[in-house]
């Protein structure tokens, strides 16, 4: 905890955004942090609350009340070596998490909680300011080989730990530059690639090999890896999109989000992209269909790249303004919320169905819609009616869809590793137990979104260090790394 009283004697204050009109001229990062001493002030807020909710909240487990007391205190280089026994990369959670920590907070409970999430950032922003991050190198190697598939967090936290116990770490990532989808799904806005490559430099200098443009399955047979490996762990993303069955889908100008949004990160690091496949929102109507941060994501693309209008639809009803806390409290809970990319000047639009979409010469013109009524039936399952006579059309010149994933791409890697996959077509494998990670295939392991489904980067850290135990496990038949 911080200051016994400090919850009562400080008001929470956050980071703040540089205004709409200047950061939509530019693709860097718009948050204004919080000086240290205004850091240190939020860290004395947190209180003597018994049961520190916010454990239970942060799905690593961060220890929250210990470095929020540190840095009260002034104790920083500590309070980040707290944080790191954790999260292995809080610069990534400290940016692009929901905060689920933050909704469990006991100060939540009259919506001021600890701004958790800005401790975190501000610790480790101020650790590679001062150059306490440095490699941990493994004192001795155990000589045993370790094939990582997928660069994400999931599969960066699991090479990181691996190679700090020893092992001899090989991660392959199939496109050209290491991060997954915080290289290419997450905005240059939300997280600029440089905090990316630093961490790579230290893990590099750790002992891990990285390797791109080497698509298991595809490129590189999956025998290569069982052969010349002691384990190997799959930790690709889920990057089968949900697609809209609608007549007029195949117009051009409707996409998927996962084609509209690397296409500006990689201009952003200065590729050239083909003109034949380029796309772009510059004086376009812009609708996204999906209310997630995908769509946020499609957003504030669109408005930096000049979009005309940007109009995002959700078929789920308008979630309350606020929650019912005797109800939801410390859980997360379903809330309006509104992103920076929302605040840019979407319109937002829910219990929305699109019926199809109308074109010209081949081209996206316009979308035909009508709203819902959404109404629980006898067995309390919600079900969906179209309202009569409800119909509207929008204009549309560019229509993004980001309606999530339903699960890891099969064809390639795992059609012919022929693991086994579960009820969502996930790759099957428990977190708990003597077989935890493990999936059907001996020595093969799985961790992240392609085991767990479409979820949050600080899932992925979690998921890939506790992946990265099992391995250590199954590897030497005992582990020291952290669970």
């Amino acid at each position: 905890m911080g200051k016994p009283t400090g919850f009562l004697e400080y008001e929470r204050h956050d980071r703040s955004y540089a205004p709409a009109a200047d950061r939509v001229q530019h693709y860097r990062e718009f948050v204004i942090p919080l000086n240290e001493d205004e850091v240190s002030i939020q860290g004395a807020r947190c209180m003597d609350c018994g049961i520190p909710f916010c454990h239970q909240g942060c799905p690593v487990n961060n220890i929250i009340p210990d470095w929020n007391d540190l840095v009260y205190q002034g104790k920083w280089q500590d309070a980040l070596n707290v944080l790191h026994s954790t999260n292995n990369f809080p610069e990534f959670t400290g940016r692009i998490c929901p905060a689920p920590c933050e909704e469990a907070c006991t100060l939540n409970i009259d919506d001021n909680p600890v701004t958790i999430k800005t401790i975190e950032c501000s610790m480790v922003d101020k650790g590679w300011e001062q150059g306490w991050i440095k490699p941990q190198v493994a004192p001795h190697k155990t000589g045993k080989r370790v094939a990582i598939v997928g660069s994400g967090p999931a599969g960066m936290a699991c090479a990181q730990q691996l190679a700090r116990a020893g092992h001899d770490v090989e991660l392959f990532e199939k496109n050209d530059r290491i991060g997954g989808l915080l290289r290419y799904g997450i905005p240059d806005f939300k997280m600029e690639k440089h905090i990316i490559d630093r961490r790579m430099e230290q893990m590099q200098a750790e002992g891990v090999t990285f390797h791109t443009g080497a698509h298991i399955g595809e490129s590189t047979p999956v025998s290569e890896l069982l052969d010349g490996f002691d384990a190997v762990a799959l930790t690709g993303g889920s990057e089968h999109s949900r697609d809209l069955d609608v007549p007029g889908r195949e117009l051009d100008g409707v996409h998927f989000a996962m084609t509209f949004l690397p296409q500006q990160n990689k201009r952003n690091a200065g590729d050239t992209i083909d003109p034949s496949v380029s796309l772009t929102a510059k004086d376009k109507h812009v609708i996204v269909i999906g209310g997630g941060d995908t769509g946020s994501d499609c957003i504030g693309t669109s408005f930096r790249q000049g979009a005309l209008s940007v109009t995002q639809l959700e078929i789920l009803p308008k979630p309350p303004e606020k929650e019912n806390k005797s109800i939801t409290w410390p859980d997360w809970p379903n809330k309006l919320r509104t992103s920076s990319s929302q605040s840019e000047g979407a319109v937002r639009d829910w219990s929305v169905a699109t019926k199809s979409i109308e074109g010209e010469n081949g081209k996206i013109t316009s979308i035909n819609c009508v709203r819902l009524n959404w109404e629980r039936d006898a067995s309390g399952q919600w079900q969906m009616q179209e309202i009569e006579g409800s119909e509207f059309q929008l204009k549309a010149d560019l229509m993004l869809l980001a309606m999530g994933f339903i699960h890891p791409v099969h064809e390639g890697m795992l059609k012919e590793l022929g693991v086994e996959l579960d009820a969502r077509g996930n790759v099957r494998g428990d977190t708990e137990g003597a077989s935890a990670y493990h999936t059907s295939i001996d020595k093969v392991f799985a961790a992240g979104d392609m085991r767990r489904g479409q979820s949050l980067v600080v899932w992925a850290i979690r998921e890939g260090r506790q992946c990265a135990r099992a391995i250590d496990e199954y590897l030497m038949g005992s582990s020291d790394l952290p669970r």
